[in-house]
């Protein structure tokens, strides 16, 4: 698929980089004029994007999904949910957001009773084009998409500074991020201003977050020597020192593998009260290397469990410090 007439925006900050801190390489986004003239599928389970014209093929599959309408306002689209803070349900315009990695963010809104929870924490939530958003995260009673109905999600709540140059459409309250929308495989269909979902593999998932208070990124690359062993007949013959024959099967590889350092460390955190810093050089999580990680992986980590230890070898002005710390939910 071509599209012959794509209007491209450059983002000369160099500053501002995705990749450092989803640890791939990204290169851009794909936005609304590639959406807007196609139906593209998001398919969580098999990982893959799929785009279609409107055919056959595509009406049949839509059968088997449960199907919603949505409003494209400024490019963009919008669902209405259900949501409930305190058992009051509460109708609720979000934005539909794949890049956003949380469940569902809300702004805090009084007159529609939209209020951050009592029990709460304050947390970094992520980086935008206007900079760091920071905000609370807590839990709320439930939300409702169609006939789906989620208990006791975790949601973010970002803070009037971070959003002030957000320009909103009238009546959003929020977003729904990758969290929520993984336990789906969706369906965007924009020139029909509907929604199509239905449930994958990841739809009775926990709802959880990252418990140890550090944020990760990707800061370069690193020459890493390995030791490979070699799947070749040996064809050499060498003696050692006493005469025995030896073999060659073994060869030193040189391979470029991430480096991982600290990027914030959360207040009143586990990893706080350990000592780890910003700017630490992770050397190795748990006894192993840290390159031989992904960063997901190491995110995944950051929120598997409560009571789980972690055991942190970092390098700060060039010297080794060792930390530890427990998972600990506040929520």
């Amino acid at each position: 698929m071509v599209d012959r007439n794509h209007d491209v925006y450059i983002v000369l900050d160099q500053s501002f980089n995705f990749s450092s801190h989803i640890g791939i390489p990204v290169n851009g986004i794909i936005g609304y004029n590639f959406f807007k003239d196609n139906i593209v599928e998001v398919n969580y389970d098999k990982k893959k994007v799929f785009v279609y014209k409107d055919s056959k093929k595509i009406r049949k599959k839509k059968l088997k999904y449960a199907v919603s309408p949505i409003t494209i306002e400024r490019n963009k689209p919008y669902l209405m949910t259900t949501v409930a803070l305190e058992k009051e349900e509460i109708p609720s315009k979000l934005l539909l957001d794949i890049g956003n990695s949380d469940a569902l963010w809300l702004f805090e809104n009084q007159e529609k009773n939209i209020n951050i929870p009592k029990v709460k924490f304050e947390d970094y939530l992520g980086k935008g084009f206007s900079g760091d958003i920071h905000g609370f995260r807590a839990k709320i009673s439930s939300i409702q998409i169609n006939s789906f109905k989620f208990a006791n999600p975790i949601v973010a709540f970002p803070d009037s500074v971070s959003i002030k140059s957000v320009n909103r459409v009238a009546d959003r309250v929020g977003s729904i991020g990758g969290e929520l929308l993984k336990r789906f495989n969706v369906i965007f269909d924009y020139p029909n201003q509907t929604f199509y979902l239905k449930k994958s593999s990841y739809y009775d998932d926990p709802f959880s977050y990252n418990m140890s208070g550090i944020e990760l990124q990707n800061d370069g690359m690193q020459w890493v020597q390995e030791t490979v062993n070699l799947q070749t007949v040996n064809l050499d013959n060498s003696y050692d020192g006493n005469g025995n024959k030896t073999q060659n099967d073994f060869k030193l590889k040189f391979t470029l593998k991430p480096v991982f350092s600290i990027a914030s460390v959360r207040k009143n955190s586990p990893a706080e009260a350990s000592g780890i810093q910003v700017g630490d050089l992770i050397i190795s999580i748990n006894k192993v290397e840290a390159y031989r990680y992904s960063l997901q992986s190491i995110n995944d980590l950051l929120k598997s469990e409560e009571g789980k230890w972690l055991y942190f070898d970092v390098e700060r002005n060039g010297k080794p410090l060792k930390f530890k710390f427990q998972l600990k939910s506040i929520l």
